[in-house]
């Protein structure tokens, strides 16, 4: 964040997946974000465990959230929700990973360290020993507040992310009294293997934009077709040679082809 500005106002890290909610002004800060998360997460990731084939299946899928405050609140739930709707947990604040529910009603910012390995492989060639601390630096994440909390004080916003939590550990804790389940708990959570593969898997399609009323989601789709036929309209005449296409503001035009000798 502190490299790639931009609001963050959700963040939890389940066992195999991340779900973040962002304030971003455009695609390219979006692109830059989520390209430096990854790959930096995906080399760790491969330096703890020692996997050498690749850490993330697919690429990122970033969905738009619409202004309604609606739209905004439910994700803001279902992203605070994880842990307890899989009944992993019977409470937020025992899920082991990092999730924002530490960072909102601890009331302290969620803090780690950012290790420089181009420093630490200019040590060992230099045949320097160093502490695993040597060439880190402590980072802290602040989140923001939903775009339609903005005005809220921070105490009033602590209140309602309380409420809300405290709705979802009920909802959790009146489906296993239904089906008589206990959650699994967080010490056989971080007793599972990384490596293990479901029988079942649950599919369903994104959505193209996360929004509480049909009007908002038919003019999205509107907006949408037309940006990909201004797009597609553009990449024809730069097929065609016309290196002045004009592309739709907001994309990323191809790249040009290869020149040879």
């Amino acid at each position: 964040r502190r490299l790639h500005p931009i609001g963050i106002s959700a963040v939890v890290c389940l066992s195999n997946h991340f779900h973040l909610l962002l304030q971003v002004p455009d695609a390219q800060r979006l692109a830059d974000f989520m390209q430096y998360v990854n790959c930096n997460l995906a080399r760790e990731v491969a330096r703890l465990t020692g996997w050498h084939t690749k850490i993330f299946a697919t690429r990122y899928r970033a969905i738009p959230v619409s202004d309604e405050e609606s739209a905004q609140i439910e994700r803001l739930r279902y992203i605070l929700s994880h842990g307890c709707k899989e009944n992993l947990v019977a409470h937020l604040l025992d899920w082991p990973g990092v999730h924002m529910v530490q960072a909102i009603l601890g009331g302290e910012p969620l803090r780690g360290y950012r290790f420089d390995r181009s420093q630490e492989y200019a040590a060992r060639c230099r045949r320097e020993e160093f502490e695993t601390y040597r060439y880190a630096t402590p980072e802290e994440l602040v989140l923001d507040p939903l775009p339609c909390w903005k005005h809220l004080s921070p105490e009033q916003y602590r209140a309602r992310i309380a409420a809300m939590v405290e709705e979802i550990e009920a909802e959790a804790a009146a489906a296993r009294k239904r089906t008589g389940s206990q959650p699994l708990g967080r010490n056989a959570i971080l007793l599972q293997n990384p490596l293990h593969h479901p029988e079942k898997v649950k599919r369903a399609p994104a959505p193209r934009i996360h929004a509480a009323s049909q009007a908002v989601r038919k003019w999205f789709y509107k907006i949408y077709s037309d940006f990909v036929r201004d797009f597609r309209d553009a990449a024809e005449q730069l097929r065609a040679g016309n290196l002045k296409a004009p592309f739709p503001r907001g994309c990323f035009p191809p790249a040009l082809p290869f020149v040879g000798t």
